[in-house]
């Protein structure tokens, strides 16, 4: 009987205390907690949940427009045994690297050791159904021979119609009867933050490869060049996924794959895109004539610091401080003046000192734009009529159809303060800059180099890149086989005739 009562009274006391944690538990379970320190709802509230969906039907649709471009041909004379760097020119080691490694010379000699093949291999993707295929420029640099093989395996001989190197891109055309599966740009202005993105290449040479991630970034200077605008992305980009393209989640290409961020060589999860709004600005003109056209303004540029901008008596430190202008150019020519602002290019803000390199090349020659400055302590509006830009201009030779197949190789600038400075050209020497000379090119053969200047072209004596290409032009109208320049190199001129390639 005591056993009976002592149990009814424990099955008693389990019941009230179930009871208590019923109750407790419905009382939090309803309550809201709330930090101590949370002044306002927190940010993640607002959040829209990511259905985590499967990519397999945007793939399979997307990737028959996917193409890996593999290339081949022989590495310049310059670079055969060098390291995998460029010396500056006047650098002490230029002189032990070209007698001990058989370095070009102004006789278009090959070294000391016969010129080695070179295969690479990078992605690509196809526009229109004719077979316009995009890659990048450092995919098919210095190539003689690129051939496109499709996702179904098949293979064609690609056209180089043009390419532009200030963006890495360039633009193949391939010959087929049957109209090829083609992909679209999309808006890359309006891509977020966090968008899901899925890249398409050839990693390692593999073969048709798609990853996924995020943006996790926009605007990355990379210092890759005056025009660096990336999306940083962190879905995979390996070697071989150059030229790729990157497609948001609705199947559009907002973005072309070119870089990535290592310690290692591999990836880390920081890759870099260039938007699609500026890739098809350059496309466009890389189709219809071979090379980009720039717009050029004509002044030289320095950041704000807090001190500029408050002995200025700007309210922020946004814009671009003119530091000089050029004589007789655009901005000369519509009264900006050195130590004026630019706060506004056509209706664009200039937030960062790279900014206004970005807009002012992307506007056309001859356009008139609206430029918004700071000077004496209030904003104004003047009208620039936009010029073409000059400086490092590919040399382009051809008329018709194809411009970009007739070249010296060369890309020049002028001379002044600057390119002086930074490849060490006396004041006394007038002429031309040579910056860059493609492999293979007839003026790779004669042994021209970045750091040369050309002083005259035939009889006539040049200050401009311009006045090159005009001169070329006549020689070449003149069926001329090949066209004198003066050269100076270190003190020294001397003649080379350079064949019109």
């Amino acid at each position: 009987m005591a056993i009976n009562i002592k149990t009814s009274r424990l099955r008693e006391r389990l019941i009230v205390l179930t009871a208590i944690v019923a109750i407790v538990g419905g009382i939090v379970g309803t309550m809201t907690f709330t930090p101590v320190l949370a002044k306002t709802e927190p940010a993640h509230s607002k959040a829209v949940a990511v259905e985590r969906a499967s990519f397999a039907d945007l793939i399979e649709a997307v990737s028959p427009a996917v193409v890996a471009v593999s290339t081949s041909g022989k590495a310049p004379s310059g670079q055969r045994l060098t390291p995998d760097f460029q010396l500056p020119p006047g650098s002490p080691f230029e002189e032990f690297f070209e007698r001990f490694f058989g370095g070009p010379d102004f006789h278009g000699g090959q070294g000391n050791m016969p010129p080695r093949k070179f295969r690479a291999q990078g992605s690509g993707f196809i526009i229109d159904p004719a077979g316009t295929v995009i890659t990048n420029h450092h995919v098919i640099k210095g190539a003689e021979e690129i051939t496109v093989i499709t996702d179904s395996g098949e293979e064609y001989q690609a056209e180089l119609k043009g390419y532009d190197q200030k963006t890495d891109l360039a633009v193949l055309q391939i010959d087929t009867d049957e109209p090829l599966p083609y992909v679209e740009f999309g808006e890359s202005d309006s891509a977020r933050v966090g968008d899901w993105v899925i890249a398409i290449g050839n990693p390692f040479g593999l073969g048709g490869t798609a990853t996924t991630g995020i943006i996790s970034a926009r605007g990355r200077d990379i210092n890759a060049g005056p025009l660096d605008d990336f999306l940083q992305i962190d879905a995979p980009i390996n070697r071989g996924n150059s030229g790729g393209p990157l497609f948001d989640a609705n199947g559009k290409v907002i973005g072309v794959n070119t870089a990535i961020f290592t310690p290692n060589g591999g990836n880390v999860g920081i890759g870099f895109a260039i938007p699609s709004s500026m890739a098809s600005n350059v496309i466009d003109q890389l189709m219809a004539k071979g090379y980009v056209d720039r717009g050029w303004l004509g002044v030289q540029i320095q950041g704000l610091t807090p001190d500029l901008a408050e002995s200025l008596g700007l309210p922020a430190e946004n814009g671009a401080l003119i530091a000089s202008v050029v004589a007789d150019s655009p901005a000369e020519k519509a009264g900006l003046q050195a130590g004026d602002v630019i706060l506004k290019f056509n209706g664009i803000s200039i937030d960062k000192l790279r900014d206004l390199p970005r807009v002012v090349a992307e506007t056309r020659a001859d356009s008139e734009v609206e430029v918004e400055i700071w000077r004496d302590g209030r904003s104004r509006d003047l009208v620039v009529t936009v010029g073409e830009s000059q400086s490092e201009e590919p040399l382009q030779l051809a008329a018709g159809d194809k411009p970009s197949q007739k070249r010296l190789g060369l890309v020049l600038a002028e001379l002044d303060e600057n390119t002086r400075s930074q490849y060490r050209v006396g004041q006394n020497t007038d002429g031309v800059l040579v910056i860059q000379v493609a492999p293979n090119s007839p003026a790779a053969e004669k042994g021209l180099r970045p750091g040369d200047v050309i002083k005259k072209v035939g009889n006539s004596a040049v200050s401009k890149p311009s006045e090159v290409i005009a001169e070329v032009k006549k020689a070449s109208a003149q069926d001329r086989k090949s066209v004198l320049l003066l050269v100076e190199r270190n003190g020294s001129d001397r003649f080379v005739a350079v064949g019109i390639a």
